[in-house]
């Protein structure tokens, strides 16, 4: 059961009783019972009231001084230790309520629970014995109220309110509840109850009013406490106000005088013994003495107001423990919970855990706004809810990242289905404000079977699986096998050596021709970085580059090869004398593009090079112009001015469109790969390449064939008008120094399909 399950019940339980003995009792039986502990006991000024486990006689009363002094932790009962959690009782008495456990201690959990029950229980025993009092009171003397109907009447008025805190109804409904009740029974025109603002406490506003017309309750919203009459009186003060001429008293306000108030009585109410508002009640058909019997009318519903504040509260802040307050979906602690139950409780089979994050939520956070962001958190959360069965638990453990928990589960096979739900539901497009927006998410799966696991260790199998979805190329699911530790582990140490990487200055430059295709002339390179590690050898770029934009260091890296390939080209164009001068094409990642000095080192690389911008292409790739944030468009447009040429990368492998290249400076797209495979074979791709082509030339756009391997290609490619061509049938990236016999050959010999170990995807 929930601990706010547990609370509610505790408050039924103890609210349901006719007098202060019976509650007492029924609440140490009803706190055993919900946190499963050997002992309970309720101490008021110094004595046992009620006794769960040893006689009353056998509690040591003073041990509980020691354990609230933490001079203990515990007490000795008849040879037996118990472990004891206690919470004082404040407010009319002095008094405590604990809890002892023979085998273990309580957790902050429970302990919080406690603190929960025991005010609950104050509160209410506070209520009781304000009823008794009215019972012996219409028993003893008749002229408290005009009769012993009207005192029966306020007793069924606050047992009604008690019921409605016990169900838990609404909030606001509870109040109106009460000052209708106050309206009616004390006799009055109007009554109402203003609390303190939670950020400003200088002021207050009207939550629940009778009698009270629109305007003033508009009025007397955040309303200044010093400027309320008997109202702010009672807050500032702590104490009861009367006023029975209120015409003729020094705390009038001449407009409340013109609205006809004849007398007031205002009392503060309390949350904690700590002033929170004031209830207030007034007539305007005559001056009205306010007797004591009005007085305590209106405290008594003032400290109902205090018990339905203070439970509302309570459940409130329990649920924020256990729930994520944004999705509503189970709080981290709240899953671990249930992920250990369902380890005990799992008859057959065993568990289940998914780690679920999305993998483009950064970008549309910013790109769109967290109020964006939040909005796709939520409709997240609910399409996993409708994945899932009845049993079945959701959370939301931090940001973007969510779990599922599966009990009962026959084995790893039976969890697969799930899995594939839920990446084939975060496939669908997400209503944002009217704004279709695409996320996919990675998933990691983990099983295990009861007493083989726990739950830390099944969350890390999980994360483990959801590392390498990731590493697969995202929007997938992994089930978690012995060997991704081992992977992990790799990652880590990788992670470690690049870093020292970029210190030690282990990375080198290749450059591939770009070439044009009519003649065979080169008119341009680009540069493609290489690690060279000191153990490992030549390590491509895919392999460490997507770490390096996960880690930062994409950011030096990237600083490094900018700098460098212009250093190179300069050179080379310096060499070439009246030559057309080369271009230098270099890549830039999303983290580089995310950098607000991003301009200022382009300038600064150029200037130190002495290479003229126009001979610089920044390349980047199309699922970046697509994610772009309006800072990205200011930041490619400062780049442009510096007279620096932009290319689309893969272009035709993401979600180009039209507007975005109209949209964005671009001067250059870069046929994919993929496209060019195929010209040639089928008349399909080729035909879509030679659209490709023709969008360029109609948009005024240079075009750049990536991939070429054969003469066939190269062919059907200048036939249909692409300007620009790069691939293994020219060259493949060569370094520096073979660039440069390229370039300036003292052999002789052919310039292009020099061959090399490295494939074209490596590029």
């Amino acid at each position: 059961m929930l601990p706010t399950q547990q609370l509610t019940e505790f408050l039924t339980v103890v609210a349901d009783r006719p007098d202060e003995a019976a509650a007492q009792h029924a609440a140490v039986e009803c706190a055993v019972r919900a946190l499963d502990a050997d002992l309970a006991v309720l101490m008021v000024d110094g004595g046992v009231v009620a006794v769960i486990g040893p006689p009353a006689e056998q509690i040591p009363a003073h041990a509980f001084a020691e354990i609230s002094a933490g001079r203990s932790d515990g007490l000795t009962i008849d040879g037996d230790f118990y472990a004891v959690a206690l919470t004082p009782l404040g407010a009319t008495s002095s008094g405590v309520l604990a809890l002892g456990r023979r085998d273990g201690a309580f957790s902050i959990e429970e302990v919080c629970l406690l603190r929960g029950m025991a005010r609950v229980l104050e509160l209410s025993l506070q209520s009781l014995q304000l009823i008794e009092s009215e019972r012996r009171q219409a028993v003893e003397n008749s002229r408290l109220i005009d009769s012993l109907q009207r005192r029966q009447r306020l007793f069924d008025e606050l047992s009604t309110v008690q019921r409605a805190i016990a169900r838990r109804e609404p909030l606001r409904h509870i109040l109106d509840l009460i000052t209708a009740s106050a309206t009616e029974l004390m006799d009055v025109e109007l009554a109402g109850l203003t609390v303190l603002d939670a950020e400003d406490p200088s002021r207050t506003s009207l939550v629940a009013s009778q009698g009270i017309p629109e305007e003033g309750v508009n009025r007397l919203q955040r309303f200044p406490v010093a400027a309320l009459g008997a109202a702010g009186l009672a807050i500032m003060g702590n104490e009861l106000v009367a006023v029975d001429d209120y015409a003729n008293s020094p705390i009038a306000m001449p407009e409340v005088v013109r609205a006809n108030l004849k007398s007031v009585m205002a009392v503060p109410v309390h949350e904690n013994n700590v002033v929170i508002g004031a209830m207030f009640a007034g007539t305007h058909t005559g001056v009205r003495e306010w007797d004591k019997p009005a007085q305590e009318m209106l405290l008594a519903f003032a400290e109902h107001v205090s018990l339905a504040i203070t439970d509302a509260r309570t459940l409130r802040e329990m649920n924020h423990a256990f729930h994520d307050n944004l999705t509503g979906l189970a709080s981290r602690s709240l899953f671990v919970t249930r992920m250990e139950t369902a380890f005990a409780t799992a008859r057959t089979g065993g568990v289940a855990a998914l780690l679920v994050d999305l993998d483009r939520f950064k970008v549309i956070n910013d790109a769109l706004g967290h109020t964006a962001g939040d909005q796709l958190l939520v409709a997240v959360a609910e399409r996993l809810r409708e994945c899932l069965r009845t049993d079945d638990t959701a959370a939301r453990l931090s940001g973007d990242e969510f779990a599922v928990l599966l009990p009962d589960m026959a084995d790893v096979e039976a969890v697969i289905p799930v899995a594939r739900r839920i990446v084939a539901a975060m496939r669908e497009p997400f209503d944002l404000d009217g704004r279709e927006t695409f996320v996919t998410c990675s998933i990691g799966v983990a099983y295990g079977e009861n007493g083989d696991e726990d739950s830390q260790e099944l969350l890390v199998r999980a994360d483990l699986a959801m590392f390498e979805a990731k590493k697969q190329g995202k929007d997938q699911f992994a089930i978690f096998e012995p060997a991704m530790r081992e992977s992990f582990q790799r990652h880590l140490e990788m992670e470690v050596d690049l870093r020292r990487a970029v210190l030690r200055h282990e990375f080198e430059l290749r450059f591939q021709p770009i070439v044009r295709l009519r003649t065979g002339e080169i008119s341009g390179l680009e540069a493609l970085v290489r690690w060279q590690h000191p153990d490992r050898g030549l390590i491509p770029p895919l392999d460490f580059i997507p770490l390096a934009e996960e880690t930062g260091m994409i950011v030096p890296i990237g600083e490094w090869v900018l700098r460098e390939a212009c250093r190179q080209a300069a050179g080379w164009n310096a060499k070439r004398g009246g030559d057309q001068p080369l271009t230098v094409s270099v890549n830039l990642s999303a983290v580089q593009l995310e950098r607000a000095d991003l301009p200022t080192v382009v300038r600064s690389a150029l200037e130190e090079s002495g290479l003229p911008a126009a001979c610089l292409v920044i390349e980047l790739t199309e699922s970046l112009i697509v994610d772009h944030r309006p800072e990205t468009l200011r930041r490619l447009e400062s780049i442009k001015e510096l007279g620096v040429r932009l290319a689309i990368d893969d272009f035709g492998t993401g979600y180009s469109s039209l507007a975005y290249l109209r949209r964005f400076p671009v001067d250059i797209i870069k046929i994919d790969k993929s496209f060019v495979d195929d010209v040639g074979d089928m008349p399909a791709a080729t035909a879509l390449t030679l659209g490709i082509i023709q969008l360029g030339q109609a948009l005024q756009l240079s075009t750049i064939a990536e991939g070429i391997e054969d003469a066939g290609q190269l062919s059907e490619l200048a036939d249909g008008n692409c300007e620009l061509g790069q691939g293994y049938y020219f060259a493949e990236p060569l370094t520096s120094e073979a660039m440069h016999e390229l370039l300036f050959p003292t052999g002789g010999g052919k310039t292009e399909g020099t061959g090399g170990g490295e494939t074209e995807g490596q590029n």
